[in-house]
């Protein structure tokens, strides 16, 4: 059923029911959406800022033409094409440009090193490869250790090869756009990759179902105003969150999109002024940043009309330490990349519970279960649950880990959490990072919770740490704000005021910043790996 939208009808989709909703995702694919919204929204900005504006029906042409001109040259339909770009128009035109061809997204995370990045398109079978200049010095290890790659694109000037063809030649490719004929329930768009904290990265297959489902219960949480608004997009667009969140929903809605490289905080603020951006999408650590800016750059923030964060439980003590300074409110959400990723918000314009990562977006479901698989009562601990049309296909190649991670049809988050009686769920903590001290249970992020209350820390992180006696011991991170001091027995006799005795930090180490990956998540692996080389550990 391919149903047609009509000028008053919002390409969010909107619907009556689930059922309706639902329905018109299984029919359409993520290039027919973005023809949707170029005919909409033909003269209306789809990119601003940067120096470089695209409207809608210029970037749906552009998009065609490198469809066409990798068509061209050989790739064909259920080819995987690696994407190593930074945050850019050009990174948005070449995810919709390898779509348009009939193939699958294989995007790099840009912190990876060489070698990670060619395990990572080895494993997908690339057959292509678009980068952009800055990532010129990887791909001479990344070709030679991946032999399925044919040709390389190179977005900018500074080729890895002299072979490689300018991404501006596909640009200008005349070659008419390939026909492909989409089953959007079938068809992977994108293999999106975990971090591998638990071993080998393992690639999450998404498909156009997947994701445009996702990308409209996002569009219908949010309550966005079709046509009208300007995300700020700074979180990296190969990560899922800014993909689906600042990327899919925009192109989908009629909204502009702003691509920022990289956050610095006073340079954001400048560019939110700049382009008047209306949603701003981050992690904790960036609305932490915002608050040690220079009081001057607080108005910069003016034309927002909401915030969102995910990735990572926000504080509460920053989610409200944010909200009296700028006066933006901060919606919290959460969803794991094989959801495409988003599965909960806090509802817009009504009842927030800081602490708390909201409702089930509609059309999904989630559930706290035991070990079993069996759903628990509210208030009880267990992990989040979650089906609906936006969880994944199964990991590429791994039959095996894709059985594990179901319970029936309900896939396993891996998160630790809560549903209380109003349906809000509450992430208590990684289900990897929960510390086991004698038997008893300990939630780094009530750790976490309580440390930045404490006036003099600015970020913390608490790991668990092998211990001979008592099996694990919580140990805190501490970063301090700048000119403020704390000593180790300051911190863990403000701890022993407020947590049981086997929650309080049995050591604290202090750092000048958390070390953090490019979505800007503390990275707790390192902290792991510190605490190990302070014990002599080597490996």
């Amino acid at each position: 059923m391919n149903m047609p939208v009509g000028k008053s009808m919002s390409p969010a989709h909107v619907c009556r029911d689930n059922k309706e909703r639902i329905a018109m995702t299984i029919s359409l694919s993520l290039p027919q959406r973005l023809k949707q919204s170029a005919q909409l929204y033909s003269s209306k900005p789809a990119f601003c800022g940067g120096g470089r504006s695209l409207l809608y029906e210029e970037f749906a042409r552009a998009a065609g033409r490198i469809a066409a001109g990798l068509a061209e040259r050989g790739l064909k339909k259920g080819d995987r094409v690696g994407l190593y770009c930074v945050n850019s128009s050009s990174f948005a035109l070449a995810y919709f440009g390898i779509l348009k061809a009939g193939c699958a997204v294989v995007p790099i995370n840009l912190l990876l090193n060489p070698k990670e990045a060619a395990f990572i398109l080895n494993d997908a079978g690339a057959a292509a490869i678009v980068y952009h200049e800055a990532f010129a010095p990887a791909l001479p290890l990344i070709r030679e250790s991946c032999p399925s790659i044919g040709f390389a694109v190179c977005i900018g000037t500074r080729k890895a090869a002299e072979a490689d063809l300018p991404f501006n030649e596909l640009l200008e490719s005349q070659a008419p756009e390939p026909d492909i004929s989409f089953q959007p329930e079938e068809d992977l768009a994108v293999i999106l990759y975990t971090s591998g904290t638990t071993g080998r990265p393992k690639g999450a297959m998404l498909t156009h179902r997947n994701l445009i489902s996702d990308a409209d219960s996002v569009i219908e949480a949010l309550k966005l105003a079709p046509g009208t608004e300007t995300f700020l997009v700074v979180l990296p667009m190969f990560h899922a969150f800014a993909a689906t969140a600042g990327m899919i929903v925009p192109l989908l809605s009629g909204s502009a999109i702003a691509p920022v490289p990289k956050f610095d905080p006073v340079q954001v603020a400048d560019a939110i002024a700049a382009t008047r951006a209306t949603i701003f999408l981050g992690v904790p650590s960036m609305y932490n940043l915002f608050l040690r800016m220079p009081v001057e750059n607080v108005p910069k923030l003016a034309s927002l009309k909401f915030c969102v964060s995910g990735g990572a439980a926000l504080p509460v003590e920053i989610m409200a330490r944010f909200e009296e300074v700028f006066g933006k409110k901060i919606y919290e959400g959460d969803g794991p990349t094989e959801c495409s990723p988003v599965t909960c918000v806090n509802p817009i314009g009504g009842r927030r519970k800081p602490g708390s990562v909201g409702l089930a977006i509609p059309g999904v479901q989630m559930r706290i279960s035991d070990e079993s698989g069996r759903e628990l009562p509210h208030g009880q601990v267990g992990e989040i649950c979650v089906r609906g049309p936006n969880v994944m296909k199964g990991y590429w190649n791994l039959p095996g880990e894709t059985r594990e991670a179901f319970f029936g049809d309900w896939f396993r988050t891996g998160d630790l959490g809560t549903e209380d009686d109003e349906r809000y769920f509450c992430i208590v903590d990684r289900k990897k990072d929960m510390i086991i001290v004698n038997g008893m249970n300990v939630y780094p992020r009530i750790v976490e919770e309580l440390l930045y209350k404490f006036e003099p820390v600015c970020e913390c992180a608490v790991v668990g740490e092998p211990h001979e006696l008592h099996g694990e011991i919580p140990v805190a991170y501490v970063a301090l704000k700048k000119g403020r001091t704390a000593t180790e027995a300051e911190i863990r006799a403000y701890c022993r005021e407020s947590l049981g005795k086997h929650e309080v930090p049995r050591k604290v180490y202090f750092m000048a910043e958390l070390p953090k990956n490019a979505a800007g998540k503390i990275v707790k692996r390192a902290l792991r790996k510190h605490g190990e080389a302070e014990r002599g550990i080597r490996g």
